[in-house]
């Protein structure tokens, strides 16, 4: 299937509306995987014209996303990465995780946005900023700013847990990036958890051998986390 290519749209729409300057994409990567942080990169590309291919990074064929990242970093006005860690997602949630990224991210800017466009349908950075944003449904495809976000965040976090992964070749990081696959699952039943697993998260569930060192936080904690375990990359 052929996506359009994503504009500048919503950016131009926020500008004319709210009469802001600066407009940042921010999107995630690392939601649903059970190992590594959840990252989060924050993009300003003002108006240009972005590169040929960009779109949503989980369409783009691995190594041309390398490719495509190699050249949005030097195209973007500015970019930032911030993560938070496995024990960050299990102390907090993940909700609360995702904020504390996006705002490591946005304050690594060079320039504060005025506003920030988002990707998905929930403000996870609710009480987190003092800038307006927007939520847009799938802004990875038709916004040139979360789109430039979602391949620069891809294409690092894949990096970063590939070099991590050298320390536990049997859990394959370096295929897999901390999602649940079937190398993962077998070295999970085999060798448990390392210290780059999540350990709130709901696949200890199913291992009765390592159980134990489940972390459970109370039900307030969890109340906005449904869904974030299931292992696939929102």
């Amino acid at each position: 299937m052929v996506f359009p290519p994503p504009t500048h749209s919503v950016e131009r729409s926020m500008r004319a509306t709210l009469g802001v300057r600066t407009v940042a994409g921010i999107d995630e990567v690392g939601r649903g995987a059970w190992a590594g942080p959840v990252t989060v990169c924050a993009a300003v590309t003002g108006l240009r014209r972005p590169p040929d291919g960009l779109t949503d990074s989980k369409l783009i064929p691995p190594a041309r996303r390398t490719q495509l990242a190699s050249v949005l970093t030097g195209w973007v006005t500015s970019y930032a990465l911030g993560h938070a860690s496995p024990e960050e997602i299990d102390d907090l949630g993940m909700t609360a995780a995702l904020r504390l990224a996006a705002l490591r991210a946005v304050d690594g800017l060079p320039e504060a946005p005025d506003a920030v466009i988002l990707d998905g349908k929930h403000n996870y950075l609710a009480g987190g900023g003092s800038w307006h944003v927007r939520t847009v449904i799938k802004g990875d495809q038709s916004c040139v700013a979360v789109a430039a976000a979602s391949v620069i965040a891809k294409v690092h976090r894949d990096a970063r847990m590939a070099e991590l992964g050298t320390q536990y070749a049997p859990f394959a990081f370096g295929e897999n990036a901390g999602y649940p696959s079937p190398v993962h699952r077998l070295a999970l039943e085999e060798h448990g958890p390392t210290p780059l697993h999540r350990l709130s998260w709901a696949y200890l569930d199913s291992l009765p051998r390592w159980q134990h060192l489940k972390k459970v936080r109370t039900p307030d904690d969890t109340a906005d986390d449904a869904g974030e375990q299931l292992g696939f990359d929102f």
